[in-house]
């Protein structure tokens, strides 16, 4: 891997880099979709990295392959992704990447949990 081989773009703190043959348009795509899973209110601070590599063997079935590695506040979220072309990589990785982030920001949620046992666990009786 050389210099040229590797595009890297940076959305907020997190740097996506391509590897291998990605056009520009494709890259782009990948680009907006990152943006629009991470681009939203009430998230904690996000850094890390997109790196998205495209198979140069022609027999390859699904030759478009992601990963993330982004960092959520304190909490690290990693997504994998293997599709047949870059559109439908950038779409699966917005997806894994939306329902991960909202898995993470909702974990600690305490307006989802009761305040106290309930009564068979020793909690207050009525």
């Amino acid at each position: 891997m050389t210099a040229k081989d590797i595009d890297a773009r940076e959305t907020a703190a997190v740097l996506v880099r391509a590897d291998g043959e990605v056009d520009e348009e494709s890259l782009a795509y990948l680009h907006e979709k990152v943006a629009a899973a991470l681009d939203r209110p009430g998230l904690p601070p996000v850094n890390g990295e997109v790196r998205v590599r495209r198979a140069s063997a022609h027999h390859v079935e699904l030759p478009w392959s992601g990963r993330t590695d982004i960092r959520v506040g304190s909490d690290l979220v990693v997504v994998h992704a293997r599709e047949a072309s870059a559109r439908e990589l950038a779409d699966r990785l917005h997806d894994r990447l939306r329902s991960a982030t909202e898995r993470v920001t909702h974990r600690s949620d305490t307006t989802r949990r009761t305040a106290a046992p309930p009564p068979w666990r020793g909690g207050p009786q009525k």
